[in-house]
């Protein structure tokens, strides 16, 4: 993958959505992110955050009806 922009003008479209979902300013150290069925960014997390804290969530989302 190539480096893209996460913020101002050129923002890469994920990026823009992502931050469409949560109204919060998006650092560019945030890369985790956790999007639900609905493709609704649900969750953000700093790229130190170890996947293994990120599984209650994402295990709530999978038990959700579909």
């Amino acid at each position: 993958m190539k480096k893209v922009d996460v913020n101002g003008d050129n923002a890469h479209p994920v990026y823009q959505f992502l931050k469409s979902q949560k109204k919060q300013l998006l650092m560019e150290r945030i890369k985790k992110f956790v999007v639900n069925r609905k493709g609704e960014g649900v969750n953000r997390y700093a790229s130190t955050t170890a996947p293994d804290s990120m599984a209650g969530p994402i295990e709530e989302l999978l038990a959700e009806a579909a």
